[in-house]
């Protein structure tokens, strides 16, 4: 199994907001009490900064609310002062483009070790690592199937950003021992979610597919996407795929805050298309990249 590749030297000296401040991050801790020790109760959100701007931070924020409130967080910190920490946080690193943010917001501290929330009366913890990280994925894609179902509204609602994500750390597990970048996953019916960690797209006839926002993060970027072709008139369909779908498909990418578009080129040793990035992807990868910028929030100390 290859090794991740090595992380930029400038992350080794950064500084992390954990609770109430910014701390160097060899000193960078939770309590050992904190429910996303206890049980991976936790919400987040991954933003990535722009040319002194973060893209899409009002929907970034507006999911993280809805989180906290779906797993039913109580004292949860205001918008203002949550930005305040991640502006802090930027300009404490000198971080102003090519960084990615992993937001979280805890349950907090619990007064003895236990899974009952009403054990929580310290309030939630925000952590905002800020790191120059590059989109994560390298273009093209190879992607496998895992034998790991994605969660669906019957068992853990995916529309739910939450922390407890060892159906989707199995399932690149899979993808590791296959070789592959990631793992494709399937809902409890068989027809195709998402992968492991991004929302996918596919392309056929000039039109373009994705699958229901069921057993799968309504991802924000996936929106966009979605917004953009309806915007440019491209044919749009939200739709039960199968594997064959994909097998067969034009061309293929997937989108995340992490990874933006990225194209596929092979799943389960299947070619997708005969050039990758397909055309409809190259064209939906430039435009995203100008409406991302377009919406941003500006840094305040920029």
């Amino acid at each position: 199994m290859k090794k991740a590749a090595s992380p930029d030297p400038r992350n080794l000296d950064i500084q992390v907001w954990v609770g109430d401040g910014l701390v160097h991050r060899d000193q960078a801790r939770v309590s050992v009490f904190d429910s996303v020790v206890q049980g991976g109760d936790a919400v987040w959100e991954g933003l990535r900064i722009y040319q002194g701007h973060i893209g899409a931070f009002d929907a970034h924020l507006d999911r993280l609310f809805a989180s906290a409130r779906a797993m039913a967080f109580d004292q949860v910190p205001d918008r203002d002062w949550i930005a305040a920490a991640v502006f802090a946080t930027l300009e404490a690193n000198g971080m102003t483009d090519g960084v990615h943010i992993r937001l979280t917001l805890t349950r907090g501290s619990k007064i003895t070790s236990g899974m009952n929330p009403r054990l929580n009366q310290s309030g939630p913890c925000l952590i905002v690592l800020a790191e120059w990280k590059p989109p994560v994925y390298p273009e093209p894609l190879t992607l496998v199937t895992s034998a790991i179902r994605r969660n669906s509204p019957q068992f853990v609602d995916s529309k739910i950003h939450h922390n407890n994500l060892i159906n989707n750390i199995l399932a690149v597990i899979q993808a590791n021992v296959a070789g592959a970048d990631a793992a494709l996953m399937l809902d409890d019916n068989g027809f195709v979610s998402e992968t492991n960690d991004t929302n996918i797209f596919m392309v056929r006839e000039a039109g373009l597919f994705t699958p229901f926002a069921d057993a799968c993060l309504p991802g924000i970027t996936r929106a966009l996407v979605l917004k953009i072709a309806a915007q440019e008139g491209i044919r749009c369909e939200e739709k039960n795929l199968s594997l064959v779908d994909f097998y067969t498909a034009d061309e293929a990418f997937t989108t995340g805050t992490m990874g933006e578009l990225t194209a596929v080129r092979r799943i389960d040793g299947r070619s997708i298309g005969e050039t990758v990035p397909g055309p409809l992807t190259r064209k939906l990868q430039k435009i995203h990249r100008q409406w991302i910028l377009r919406d941003a929030t500006p840094l305040p100390f920029v």
